[in-house]
């Protein structure tokens, strides 16, 4: 009987100790598949990032060098437009009764011939002018011989002759209405037009 008590002691004494063991253990953690980043899964995020960041810079780039080249044509057809109007609207003068070119007028047909070198599609009409005095019939022939000689000059310096045309408005065409010798100045010319 003794025994009994001794084993029913120690059992009162062990199974509550066992049980405030078991009740203190620390729990076990579940971990969801989803919460779970391995160093892969983070180096793969991080390189779509980097290329994703890369594409955006290249794309800005394009872009940028496609703004670039639209300003350049813009400002070349600009330049263009404005050697073809300084073409168009830069006369040669001529010495009263004459149709010789003056040193000035050279350097002018020098530029025009550069220009049309430079747009070999264009044709060009000289048009020889003249001031109001003289005869109606002497005008029309000495415009002519002012639009020859601009025109001799341009093939002298390689334009080719099919591309030039004169034609001689006398002085049916006057530049300056006036009656003195400032209007007559300017209405001595030959004039250029772009067919």
């Amino acid at each position: 009987m003794r025994k009994k008590i001794w084993i029913s002691l120690v059992l009162l004494l062990v199974i509550p100790g066992l049980l405030c063991i078991a009740s203190c253990a620390k729990k076990a953690v579940k971990v969801e598949p989803a919460e779970v980043v391995s160093a892969e899964d983070e180096a793969a995020r991080k390189a779509a990032a980097e290329a994703a960041e890369r594409a955006e810079q290249e794309k800005l780039a394009k872009q940028r060098a496609i703004e670039v080249q639209r300003l350049k044509e813009e400002q070349a057809a600009r330049e263009k437009m404005a050697a073809r109007n300084m073409f168009i609207n830069e006369n040669i003068y001529f010495d009263f009764d004459k149709y010789n070119l003056l040193p000035l007028a050279r350097k002018i047909l020098k530029r025009k011939a550069d220009w049309l070198w430079n747009n070999p599609d264009v044709s060009v009409i000289i048009e020889g002018h003249c001031d109001e005095r003289g005869t109606n019939e002497y005008n029309l022939a000495l415009g002519d011989r002012r639009a020859e000689s601009a025109k001799a000059y341009l093939v002298d310096l390689g334009i080719a002759r099919a591309r030039l045309t004169t034609v001689s408005y006398g002085e049916e065409r006057p530049v300056d209405p006036g009656h003195n010798e400032v209007a007559w100045a300017k209405n001595r010319r030959a004039h250029f037009t772009i067919e």
